[in-house]
């Protein structure tokens, strides 16, 4: 089978959140040769972000189209067959989900396969192991940092799989101005998680030092970035919103809740503060000064044990005192942050990869590590829960359909966000 050496290369994304959305479509360009946007897909799930959402992480004026696992596959077999195969796919999804959509396009047999591209919307702080062994076999595993990629090549090179896949980049949303101190101007910003912390009690203890911060500092304006609105999901569960949170609360004038692109908000920030949210990442890129918060203790739960070493680590009793952390250089070089104005360079390595594969005669064969001999009690479960057998009956989409659908998505959001909690109390009476 012949390269694909046409000059306009078609790209795909498939993503299950707003922020894998974000950080997929800005992948795709910056590891592609190709002025074209790529033609964007939205899993529907749990965390299948809203029309305000996908707008908010402006990387794309046209909105990706939601589909289902079977309908993704459908649609690259059909493009396929129209002539207009998709050279390059990236999988912006959970582990578990690129293992299934590999299973599937595997078994769709096409001609030629598109190359195929995964990795990481953030800081790897978890599952480590299993979530890089359910991308394994991927043609590209991306990792955004020197330390991930070392990290990445020890687990796939200690199980005895081929750890060829594997190559440093960065994070694709990295960008914006360098910081520059404004006259006049005082900008406090937290960025919130909506997971972390995740317990009420832990969350508003940290809204409280927030507020508590405000009053003691009137002339700094503090800002709560949030990520998501009451009955919007993101990548993780947001059982306990600050903006509910905080109505029992009474802030001074100099507190504000704000939504938004994350770039814009730094374009004002004078301070990021967060628990070990990606943004502290972008805020260093920018030289922007940044803390990461030891008040709830510094644990794999809470993601912020990614920062030891980093010398950002510090409490609000020391902000309070106006004590700001200075980032550690030797660290700052190992986490792809590029401060130092290497960035342009950082996704040379990806590009030339995903060049060379598209090059290639013929792909070989998709080759995961967990298939039913390495893992005969684990795979099956993770292929059955998706279902992504493209040889059934296409269900025919109704308006009633999509009513019902729309209906039954509101209802789930309304139980996890505002039942859940309420039964969890209850309980604890």
């Amino acid at each position: 089978m012949p390269s694909r050496t046409r000059e306009a290369i078609r790209v795909a994304v498939l993503a299950d959140s707003d922020t894998r959305w974000k950080w997929g479509a800005l992948t795709a360009r910056r590891i592609t040769a190709t002025s074209a946007g790529p033609t964007g897909f939205v899993l529907r799930g749990r965390a299948t972000p809203t029309a305000r959402q996908l707008a908010e992480t402006g990387v794309s004026a046209d909105a990706p189209r939601e589909v289902t696992g079977v309908e993704f596959l459908r649609a690259v077999r059909d493009a396929e067959t129209r002539g207009e195969g998709y050279d390059v796919l990236v999988l912006a999804l959970v582990g578990g989900t690129v293992r299934a959509v590999l299973q599937g396009l595997a078994d769709l047999g096409l001609a030629r396969r598109p190359v195929i591209v995964t990795g990481y919307v953030g800081v790897v702080y978890e599952k480590l192991t299993d979530g890089l062994l359910l991308r394994h076999g991927a043609d590209v595993v991306l990792a955004n940092s020197r330390h991930d990629a070392e990290r990445f090549r020890a687990v796939y090179e200690g199980v005895g799989a081929g750890a060829e896949s594997v190559v440093e980049a960065a994070l694709p949303f990295l960008g914006g101005a360098p910081y520059a101190p404004v006259a006049g101007r005082d900008t406090l910003v937290f960025a919130a998680q909506p997971s972390v912390p995740a317990t009420r009690a832990e969350r508003a203890h940290v809204l409280r030092r927030l507020i508590g911060h405000a009053r003691l500092h009137p002339g700094r304006e503090v800002l709560l970035k949030l990520r998501s609105k009451p009955g919007e999901h993101t990548t993780h569960l947001e059982e306990f919103p600050f903006q509910r949170l905080v109505r029992e609360l009474d802030p001074p004038d100099n507190f504000r809740l704000v939504y938004g692109h994350m770039g814009e908000v730094l374009d004002r920030t004078d301070l990021l503060v967060t628990v070990s949210s990606t943004a502290a990442l972008e805020a260093l890129h920018r030289r922007i000064p940044t803390a990461v918060l030891t008040d709830l203790g510094v644990r794999e739960a809470l993601g912020n044990h990614h920062f030891v070493g980093s010398g950002l680590l510090t409490s609000f009793d020391r902000l309070d005192e106006g004590r700001v952390p200075a980032p550690d250089g030797a660290w700052l070089g190992r986490q792809g942050v590029a401060s130092d104005g290497s960035y342009e360079k950082a996704f040379d390595a990806a590009r030339d990869r995903v060049a060379a594969l598209l090059a290639l005669p013929a792909l070989p064969p998709i080759t995961p590590y967990y298939t039913a001999e390495t893992a005969s009690g684990y795979l099956p479960g993770i292929l059955a829960r998706h279902r992504l057998d493209v040889t059934a009956p296409e269900p025919r989409e109704s308006g009633l359909r999509r009513i019902v659908r729309e209906a039954a998505r509101g209802a789930y959001r309304h139980g996890v966000q505002r039942v859940a909690p309420v039964i969890r109390r209850l309980g604890e009476l």
